[in-house]
């Protein structure tokens, strides 16, 4: 599938005319030589990267535009860089006579620059490093506010350069990461086709299986991505790119972010919160959609319920609290407004059980899932293991909070209040 061609759009079945304003995708060996090109209407460059992905790709932008960059952002390497309100003053601080701001890493990096350049009113462009995650060509950043995970509706990039040379040398992990994260949309994929059945939610057929594309074909690379080999990785780097244009086509990352991601995010802020140590995003998306699988599984062995599990306010939001610590107002706050509480859906599911348990029943099994991470060396044991049980509980439990989206978390809460299923 031709990257540029999908830019273009499509009129859709679905009643949307699909667009996505992003004037340059390059993926390809020596792409980075097309940043003169790209770039020759632009006098003030400002470049952001980390001191990692600037030792990858920094050196070749620099002998590419040359006089062209003014000032440069570089983050420790050292600790993970947090999206935050102290890294967004950072940049911002650099801005002054800057008409374009280039970031050159992967998932913080573009993020940050993202947002910068939304709310700055400066277009942005982004050098990838790593094909690890699908938000570079999305319309929203993942930053962490106020403490929250939160995916901010923010502008796309003039130019996605990704020099095929320059992935394949990226740590094995953050590779591992990209394939682990288009795994994932098999339980994105689910818990969308479920929300449209029981809430409604607008559902595209063709975005839902272009996505679904995306994971067959980054299946077929697992062996060639162990070994770097160019071409695999250029095909899950083409993926990933894609996966973000059908988010901006949906006008949400609906397409790629469902339950697993949740799970992901509790690990996250958890982490930050605690200062614990936490797997990269896409390991711990492609784990936790092992989980998700097993939600599935179990809550189709179960009898449907005639009644809504009675929800305790007073004792949940105590123990959210225990766990969330000075996130958990923002948590409360969130679902105060969604209402997700205040709804009962069991009487949906019952109406509709055959359909639910159908989608459900879709979904592969956590032993195929199992199956295709190892494919890619990823050990559903060291998961198990770093985490523990009680902390992947909580998450089944909690996770829900940190979003106002509707998955297969909350079906598993509203019938059975998210007990423990022996993840």
């Amino acid at each position: 599938m031709d990257i540029n061609t999908v830019l273009k759009g499509v009129e859709c079945g679905c009643g949307k005319n699909h667009s996505c304003n992003i004037d340059y995708v390059y993926v390809e060996k020596g792409a980075i030589s097309r940043l003169s090109d790209i770039c020759k209407d632009y006098k003030s460059i400002l470049t952001v990267a980390d001191e990692n992905t600037f030792n990858a790709a920094g050196s070749k932008v620099i002998d590419t535009l040359g006089e062209k960059i003014s000032r440069k952002v570089i983050f420790s390497g050292e600790t993970v860089l947090i999206p935050d309100e102290k890294a967004i003053e950072r940049v911002t601080s650099q801005l002054e006579g800057i008409d374009l701001i280039i970031g050159i890493g992967s998932g913080v990096i573009q993020d940050l620059c993202k947002y910068v350049s939304f709310f700055n009113k400066i277009p942005y462009m982004v050098v990838a490093t790593a094909p690890s995650m699908d938000g570079y060509a999305s319309d929203g950043a993942a930053m962490i506010l106020k403490g929250m995970k939160e995916t901010v509706p923010a502008g796309l990039p003039r130019a996605i350069v990704a020099d095929a040379e320059v992935l394949k040398d990226a740590p094995m992990e953050m590779i591992k990461a990209g394939y682990g994260d288009i795994i994932g949309k098999f339980s994105a994929l689910n818990d969308w086709k479920l929300s449209n059945a029981v809430n409604g939610e607008y559902l595209c057929e063709y975005i839902y299986n272009t996505t679904f594309e995306m994971i067959e074909k980054t299946l077929k690379t697992a062996n060639g991505l162990l070994k770097r080999d160019e071409e695999s990785v250029k095909t899950l780097m083409e993926a990933l790119v894609i996966v973000g244009i059908m988010m901006s086509f949906a006008g949400s990352s609906r397409p790629a972010s469902g339950s697993e991601h949740h799970l992901s995010h509790f690990f996250e802020i958890t982490g930050i919160v605690n200062n614990e140590e936490y797997f990269p995003h896409g390991i711990d998306v492609a784990y936790s959609t092992v989980v998700t699988a097993k939600i599935r599984q179990e809550v189709l062995k179960r009898n449907f319920p005639e009644m809504q599990f009675s929800h305790n306010k007073e004792k949940y939001e105590a123990e959210m609290e225990n766990i969330y610590k000075s996130v958990a107002k923002e948590c409360f706050s969130l679902q105060e407004k969604a209402g997700l509480y205040q709804t009962d859906r069991v009487s949906v599911y019952k109406q509709k059980e055959d359909e639910v348990r159908s989608i459900l029943s879709e979904m592969p099994t956590s032993d195929e899932i199992v199956e295709m991470l190892e494919r890619a060396e990823l050990d559903i044991n060291e998961f198990y293991n770093f985490y523990g049980k009680k902390k992947i509980n909580d998450a089944v439990r909690y996770a829900k909070d940190l979003k106002n989206r509707y998955t297969v978390l909350w079906l598993n809460y509203d019938m059975f209040g998210g007990e423990e299923f022996g993840y």
